[in-house]
């Protein structure tokens, strides 16, 4: 495509000059010219024309001069547009007024075309980097944009509503996810199977950002499918893994806790796919892990067997499920929060409402980091048993 440049001048013969030293240029289309003889010409050409890229305009003209047609082209904010001021050599202070007001450059008449030809070239040459410069923004603009509504999306698909089951006093439930990027790979979900029972789920996929958001999604949409067919937590995670295995071409895969409670009884059986085991806030005891099934994580082998646990919740126990970037929250010293740390806080603030838990824990885990670069999402649940 051709570079286009608009000669601004009022000399009769400079159009024709042109012409003639750039006619191999205009030929091989390399540069196409436009002529105007004075600045109002000019700014209506460039509206007929916004892909002109470089002025080289005389200070002198009628009706509209140089320095005028300067300031009326700053005003446009095309960040891509130079221009090059010809005037006189012994036109000097309009020519330091032209530089000061945004000029990129001049020449001199009687004009040296050998020094006009490489004043163009290291115009267009900075022309070509601020034109890539600003795609280049322009894209950065979009993707924003785009994870901007992914990370919508991505809220949109997990529960975001609290109380979750207004009307029931039961049981209290809350959660939060807080990802490292725009987007993560930690999820949760809850959902009553029946009047009786609830599912609960923690996860984390193994990759950050627009990848572990997609396997997040596919995910967490399985395992709510298999898990409302009423199955067992083993079997629901088998059915998940063994999709999710397949044709699982870049070897992501998903820790899972998933665990079914029976709100009448106060039992819950769960199944642990290689995820931190859930805490155990004991209203009239203390702060104690649930016991691991020692499963695989789902994603990677096909046809592999989990098995299920159960506890039993009294009225007045809690849960609190978490995803290992409350853990492994690093410090500025590169100081892992640890996981002897939050028992230490579960244990003073167990009692507490489960909104006031995770709100808790978080403003711990913040200030932990102390600033420092949130490298891995955060994201928990707490529930609270009433029976």
């Amino acid at each position: 495509m051709s570079i286009k440049i608009m000669s601004v001048d009022d000399e009769p013969d400079m159009e024709m000059l042109i012409r003639q030293k750039f006619r191999k240029q205009v030929r091989e289309k390399e540069y196409e010219f436009i002529f105007a003889i004075n600045g109002l010409e000019a700014l209506t050409k460039l509206i007929e024309n916004p892909d002109v890229t470089l002025i080289l305009s005389d200070i002198n003209m009628p009706e509209m001069d140089g320095l005028t047609l300067l300031t009326k082209i700053n005003e446009l904010k095309n960040p891509t547009l130079r221009t090059v001021i010809v005037s006189a050599y012994g036109d000097m202070e309009n020519i330091r007024t032209a530089m000061n007001r945004g000029a990129y450059d001049f020449a001199t008449k009687p004009i040296d075309f050998e020094d006009l030809e490489i004043t163009i070239k290291k115009a267009i040459k900075e022309i070509e980097i601020s034109q890539k410069a600003l795609k280049e923004h322009d894209q950065l603009v979009s993707i924003q944009n785009d994870l901007e509504i992914a990370r919508d999306i991505q809220q949109s698909i997990i529960p975001r509503q609290f109380p979750p089951f207004p009307g029931r006093t039961d049981f209290e439930l809350y959660a939060s996810m807080n990802a490292a990027k725009s987007v993560g790979g930690d999820f949760y979900d809850f959902f009553l199977i029946d009047e009786d029972n609830l599912g609960i789920v923690m996860a984390d996929v193994s990759d950050k950002g627009i990848p572990a958001a997609i396997y997040m999604a596919v995910s967490r949409t399985i395992i709510h499918a298999s898990a409302i067919k009423e199955m067992e937590p083993q079997e629901c995670l088998y059915f998940s893994n063994n999709l999710l295995a397949k044709d699982n071409e870049n070897s992501m895969f998903v820790t899972v806790f998933y665990g079914i409670l029976n709100i009448k009884t106060g039992v819950m059986k769960y199944s642990n796919a290689g995820h931190n085991p859930p805490y155990i806030l004991e209203k009239d005891g203390g702060i104690k892990l649930i016991e691991p099934t020692h499963d695989k994580v789902l994603g990677i082998i096909e046809d592999c067997k989990f098995k299920t646990k159960s506890i039993n919740l009294n009225p007045g126990d809690g849960l609190f499920l978490f995803t290992d970037g409350v853990t492994e929250a690093m410090s500025p010293k590169f100081e892992l929060y640890t996981e002897e740390k939050l028992e230490g806080l579960l244990a003073e603030i167990k009692e507490k409402r489960p909104e006031e838990i995770i709100d808790t824990v978080y403003k711990s885990v913040v200030a932990h980091a102390n600033g420092a670069l949130q490298s891995d999402d955060i994201t928990m649940l707490a529930f609270r048993y009433h029976g």
